[in-house]
């Protein structure tokens, strides 16, 4: 099976076991439950609309994208063609994952003027870096480096109307000179132009606390990626509430956070159907975090 991810140190947060009464809970999100399309990233080149029509019956009301190219577009389907297949199913698309690796290691905008063109024919308002080339990461000067390049990028975006935001993994933790990438990101980049979306998995994989982290930086965190943690192996996902992660604990914090879109990816499916397993992981969002 495919993987993008890079899988450095390990650790674990594991469930606390918390209880929270529900109206703590209770942060609903006005534009429903979202999923990561990467999840599904063996069954969309076959049958690409037949997918995102089991998503919309799975209980999803958002898609966030990735892989886009503009030769390839969607698993061969124009941004404006796939923007319809989305509107036919009832879902929208408030984010999309694409990498800026050209623009951050050469300023080059050919690519990401096409990822622009995406995400306005499809509507999204968000283009987010899902990870990035680590030979631009390795000193302290290197992070602010970055960081200065995608202030450049948000306010590239700005100028069309759509903003920007990084998708964590665990190796934005690696303490270098004192300080991780992650930290000047928080620290050196412009909150109203720079968004975060914690993957929540990936955080409490690096051995971090993604409350104590909210409560830090209060509202920079305008969505989250919502993957368990399998109890047996931590390297493995899971379906959400069967894990580790005590997402009743984190979740209570999504105002804190300044959540406004639960996303929820799954990298790895172990003995059960995909679309059952999405299916699982929306129902419980729904019916015990109440999202």
């Amino acid at each position: 099976m495919t993987n993008r991810r890079t899988f450095l140190a390990q650790a674990g947060l594991l469930s606390a076991g918390a209880m929270l009464a529900p109206e703590l809970l209770s942060a609903k999100s006005v534009n429903g439950i979202g999923i990561q399309l990467y999840s599904l990233r063996d069954q969309l080149p076959k049958d690409p609309k037949g997918v995102i029509a089991r998503i919309a019956k799975a209980g999803y009301k958002e898609v966030e994208t990735f892989g886009y190219s503009k030769d390839g577009g969607f698993w061969g389907l124009s941004a404006k063609e796939f923007s319809a297949v989305l509107k036919a199913n009832g879902l929208k698309t408030p984010s999309g994952h694409y990498g800026l690796d050209e623009f951050f290691g050469t300023g080059k905008m050919d690519v990401f003027n096409s990822y622009i063109e995406s995400a306005l024919v499809t509507g999204q308002t968000y283009i987010i870096v899902p990870s990035l080339n680590h030979d631009f990461i390795k000193t302290k000067a290197d992070f602010m480096t970055i960081a200065g390049k995608l202030n450049n990028a948000a306010e590239v975006l700005k100028k069309h109307g759509l903003k920007l935001g990084y998708h964590n993994h665990n190796f934005e933790w690696k303490e270098t000179e004192g300080t991780t990438f992650y930290d000047t990101i928080l620290n050196h980049t412009d909150p109203k132009l720079v968004n975060m979306e914690m993957d929540i998995y990936w955080v409490v994989r690096a051995g971090k606390n993604p409350v104590e982290i909210f409560k830090k930086h209060p509202g920079r965190f305008t969505f989250v990626h919502v993957k368990d943690m399998d109890k047996k192996n931590n390297e493995l996902n899971t379906e959400i509430g069967t894990g580790g992660i005590d997402f009743k604990t984190i979740l209570g914090q999504a105002k804190l956070a300044g959540i406004k879109h639960f996303i929820v990816e799954q990298e790895n499916f172990t003995n059960i159907d995909p679309y059952k397993s999405i299916a699982q992981s929306s129902a419980y969002l729904k019916n015990k975090l109440y999202i």
